[in-house]
């Protein structure tokens, strides 16, 4: 079974106490590599590991004064550490810090992310197990096509999920980079070495170059995974909006005990979750787009990504981990109405068979015109009527039955027949 993950967990990420500790892990890191390399003294190092700390309120009390946040967090993490300090961010800039950081904070955000995808999947997986032979009408401009069966619509949001998870960790693994290079990424005051030492340490892949920034398209290939993932959902929610419509009735959500739908009528049981997640899903595309404006900076670098990511990026894998979660359980307590998607392949007498009756009459020899003519005269005709029958018009209508017996049309309605290569469909997904 996948693990659950609190989406307080996530959310924590992405608060203050939580930066700064990255921006400390980070800098740190830098010092063991220094001490590693003979620069920084073992006791010195040791004194720097034990007296490094910091206060958020401490920090913003010193920002209002240098209107700078990294040298803030510097100043309250030198005032514990004393005479060491002096090693501390030594050859640095504030980009190596927060970049880093950065790359920390969205790893970390990932793992969750990566395994809340994980158990959607497997959710979805089970659901298309149990429904495998649910035969349900499939629709086309949301009008009836054929008979198909819930199991195969599910295995359609099964594909969308995995392709949505393979992109993912596409960008997962582009955007865990780090960078210790100094002012404009020439490394004037700091060895490549130490870089190399770091990243390694921190399990990041050094920048293959770094111009005082990684570039921002890594993050916006990020974001649009992001995206995507929210399109996935939106794909599956919109589905089963359509599917709830009192008129259709095929599923709908899970409706506890003691809920109530509506202010004023009592009878209604609304699809809720599925409209709070479409309605999510329009902001994490458009945070995608925000991402993609943050790519091009001015020169080597600016700082006008910076406002825009503390905010498109805790939104963004915050909303994903609860969109995700709430999916799940929609998914998992789902109700399907096997009775009314029976109801509906057989409205106006099975005109959703019209074209195995046309295969029937061209494999007699009829041609494919004069066969498309009389399939689609009883079909139209069954259609416009209240109470119109497709099979019982084609049962008699002279010109069919001339070339059709009774049992042959009969047989021509038969569900099963669309069902014979589910199991390679399935196999597909090695269900």
């Amino acid at each position: 079974m996948i693990e659950r993950y609190s989406l307080k967990e996530m959310k924590d990420i992405w608060e203050l106490e939580s930066k700064f500790q990255f921006y400390l892990d980070v800098e740190i890191a830098v010092c063991e590599a220094y001490n590693k390399l003979g620069k920084i003294s073992d006791d010195d190092l040791k004194i720097i590991k034990e007296r490094a700390k910091f206060s958020v309120e401490r920090i913003d009390e010193i920002e209002k004064e240098v209107g700078h946040d990294v040298i803030a967090f510097l100043t309250n993490v030198n005032e514990n550490v004393g005479e060491a300090s002096r090693f501390i961010h030594m050859g640095m800039t504030s980009s190596d810090v927060i970049d880093t950081a950065f790359a920390l904070q969205i790893k970390k955000a990932s793992d969750i992310i990566e395994k809340d995808i994980n158990l959607v999947i497997e959710t979805i997986k089970n659901k298309a197990k149990e429904h495998k032979n649910t035969v349900c009408i499939g629709r086309s401009h949301g009008i009836h096509a054929e008979p198909m069966t819930f199991g195969v619509k599910l295995l359609s949001w099964l594909d969308h999920f995995e392709r949505a998870k393979k992109r993912f960790l596409n960008a997962k693994e582009e955007i865990a980079q780090g960078q210790i290079s100094g002012p404009v990424g020439t490394y004037s005051n700091i060895s490549p070495e130490i870089e190399k030492i770091v990243c390694k340490n921190l399990e990041l892949t050094p920048a293959k170059i770094s111009t005082q920034v990684i570039a921002r398209d890594n993050h916006a290939y990020y974001l649009q995974s992001l995206a995507l993932i929210a399109s996935a959902i939106e794909q599956c929610v919109i589905e089963v909006r359509h599917l709830q419509k009192t008129e259709i009735l095929e599923a709908e959500e899970a409706f506890k005990k003691g809920q109530k739908g509506s202010s004023a009528m009592p009878h209604k049981k609304n699809p809720i979750s599925s409209e709070n997640l479409s309605g999510l899903a329009r902001v994490v595309k458009s945070n995608a787009q925000a991402a993609m404006e943050n790519i091009a900076l001015w020169h080597e670098r600016d700082i006008s990504h910076s406002s825009v990511e503390r905010i498109i990026f805790p939104d963004s894998t915050i909303l994903i981990d609860y969109m995700l979660n709430r999916f799940n359980k929609l998914v998992e307590g789902l109700v399907v109405h096997k009775e009314n998607m029976l109801k509906n392949t057989s409205l106006f007498g099975g005109i959703v068979y019209s074209q195995r009756v046309l295969l029937e009459l061209t494999n007699k020899g009829l041609s494919r015109e004069n066969a498309y003519r009389l399939v689609q005269k009883n079909a139209l005709e069954a259609f416009n009527k209240q109470d119109g029958d497709f099979k019982k018009n084609l049962l008699s209508d002279d010109e069919v039955s001339k070339i059709l017996t009774q049992e042959e049309i009969e047989n021509c309605f038969d569900s099963s027949y669309y069902l014979r290569n589910i199991d390679e469909i399935y196999a597909r997904f090695g269900i």
